[in-house]
This record gives structure tokens, sequence and C-alpha cells, in this order.
């Protein structure tokens, strides 16, 4: 099965892209890797009239740190992340998560923002993210907002991003806790059935997250003072 057709086009810049995307708004769908996006056009789950490839615009290919965060460009690739030297230091809930993303090949195209925007309930990165509270960074042509990773899956492969908005960037806070990431599958690399983050810090406040049991990450604070969360 093929695609039905469509326009393409390769912006060099951000405001290009988001000029594209003012035009077209939900008849445009956004590549950065494809891994996903492409086989959903080839079974027709999903049509657009413009493919809008963003793999070749410099600014979003960036890794690098602000207020205390790390910001993922939309264009850096899974693998790229995975080889970070800083990322066992800086984020180690990602060093512990990414191996289980898929396999060596699709890691090599799929982008971490790419699996943040698809919104898959039982995938690592949109976990990852929530547990840590990071954010993702949205930009249009009206300009620039931050929405924390608890507001922005709002369900099943649904996400608060606007028609006219282009993720730029994903931010999770430099995590210096202690962490552990395990995942059932029924196969290595296949979709998870279920996945479960931990984050402890200080020795008694401790975060747990889990995938794969409803339509988006559930994140709790199970200690917090040496006594139980509400």
């Amino acid at each position: 099965m093929k695609p039905r057709p469509f326009d393409y086009v390769r912006p060099d810049t951000v405001e290009e892209a988001l000029d594209i995307l003012a035009e077209h708004g939900d008849n445009a769908r956004i590549l950065a890797g494809g891994q996903t996006l492409l086989a959903m056009l080839n079974l027709r789950v999903v049509e657009t009239a413009i493919l809008i490839d963003i793999t070749r615009i410099p600014e979003l290919a960036s890794i690098g740190e602000i207020d205390a965060k790390v910001e993922i460009g939309a264009a850096v690739t899974q693998s790229r992340l995975l080889g970070w030297p800083a990322l066992a230091r800086k984020l180690p809930l990602l060093a512990c998560a990414l191996p289980f993303v898929g396999h060596f090949q699709t890691r090599n195209k799929g982008t971490v923002c790419g699996s943040i925007a698809h919104a898959d309930p039982s995938s690592e990165l949109p976990l990852a993210l929530a547990l840590l509270d990071g954010e993702v960074v949205l930009r249009s042509r009206k300009g620039t907002r931050i929405v924390r990773a608890g507001e922005f899956q709002l369900g099943m492969l649904t996400t608060a991003r606007e028609p006219d908005e282009l993720i730029t960037a994903v931010r999770f806070p430099l995590c210096k806790a202690g962490v552990a990431f395990r995942e059932v599958a029924r196969r290595h690399g296949d979709f998870a059935i279920i996945a479960v983050a931990a984050t402890v810090e200080n020795g008694n406040d401790i975060r747990v997250g889990v995938a794969g049991m409803a339509d988006r990450p559930a994140v709790r604070r199970i200690l917090r003072n040496g006594g139980p969360a509400l």
C-alpha cells in the first residue's frame, strides 16, 4: 500500500517552516525522522497534503544546556543523543531508556522530539520526559511557548501542539538522582507492554513513572520527606 499523493518541501530555516505551517495548518505533517509517520502514511492511517522535511535545518540539530536543562533540537536523532558523551552524567535516565527505543537501525533515523510528538502511550521517551518534568518548546509565527510534559501529552497520539506550531526542541532537567528503567515487551525493540522508570534523590524523594497502562504516562511521587505522598 502506498500513500495518497502529497507535496514535499524542505525548508532551510525554522521561519520558512513556520510560514508553511501557518498556510497549511492541519493539512501539513512534519517529517523529522519518519520512522512512524512514513509507515502510517503508507498504510493510509494518516494523510497529508504537504510534508515538511525539517531534517536539514541547522537550528534544530543541536544539543545544549539552558537553565539547568538539556535542550535537544527537533532534528537530533535518538542514536546521536545516545552517543552524546555527557549523556550518562547529565541525563542518566535517558542513557538507560534509549537502548530500549526500537533498534539500532531505527534509532539512526528516529528523533527524540518525533517520539515525544507522536505521543504513543507505551513509548519510552515521553515517559522519561514526564518523569523528569521536562518541557516541550513550540514555535509558530505568533511566538514561542513552553509546555510542561504533563500538560503536553493529552491522550493516545494526542498532544497540545496547535496546527500552526512546530516542536523545535524538548528540554530535560539535569538529573543528579539515582535512576532505573525497565520494560516488558514481546521481544527487544518491540512496543513495550509496560515500561517503568524511577528516580531516587537524597534517599527519600522517589518518583515513579509507568507507560503502557493508560493513554499517557502516569507519574507519582511515592515518598517525600520520609513519609508517604498523597
